[in-house]
């Protein structure tokens, strides 16, 4: 299955999309992986290669989200099913081989903080499995810091990756006694 068709399995949770869901996380993904890490940059992504989108995507619209459907899409977009459908075509495109290095990290997710006036916040993480050699994502897992620890969720990761062979590097976090 191509990354459109795990991404079509998402279940839109709104009640009347102008666009369908996999086009806006496609949009995500690919401007995320061309270093967009922001709404903004985000959004210069699309409008820069908005013709070109269209066409190769075939959509019947003459115009991609804009910045406020983007971000009003993953405020409320379902983590954890995205994570899965990105695994599942991750696991099968870019399979890392016996030898090969995999770098984890998580980072927060900033949209998704609740609790602003609270010491200790609430918010979604994502931990991901990074292969140095071929230089992309390999697997995803969500993490709200609330209810479970980057180092739990690491072992959740590796072990729904099924990997043997492979050397993976951690940070210093990884390195406690107590987890």
């Amino acid at each position: 299955m191509s990354l459109i068709e795990h991404l079509q399995t998402i279940r839109d949770f709104r009640t009347q999309p102008t666009y369908p869901l996999w086009v806006v996380l496609l949009l995500v993904l690919m401007g995320t992986m061309s270093g967009c890490t922001g709404y903004r940059p985000l959004a210069d992504f699309v409008s820069r290669h908005q013709t070109e989108l269209l066409t190769e995507l075939a959509l019947p619209k003459h115009r991609l989200p804009s910045l406020s459907t983007l971000r009003r899409i993953m405020v409320r977009v379902d983590f954890e099913s995205f994570t899965q459908a990105f695994n599942a075509w991750a696991q099968t495109a870019f399979a890392p081989a016996p030898g090969e290095q995999l770098a984890t990290d998580g980072k927060g997710i900033k949209a998704s903080v609740s609790d602003y006036d609270q010491p200790y916040q609430d918010f979604v993480s994502v931990v991901s499995a990074f292969s140095v050699t071929q230089g992309v994502v390999v697997g995803l897992e969500v993490m709200r810091n609330q209810q479970t620890s980057e180092i739990k969720t690491v072992e959740v990761l590796l072990e729904k990756l099924h990997l043997k062979g492979v050397c993976f590097s951690l940070d210093a976090l990884h390195t406690q006694k107590n987890n």
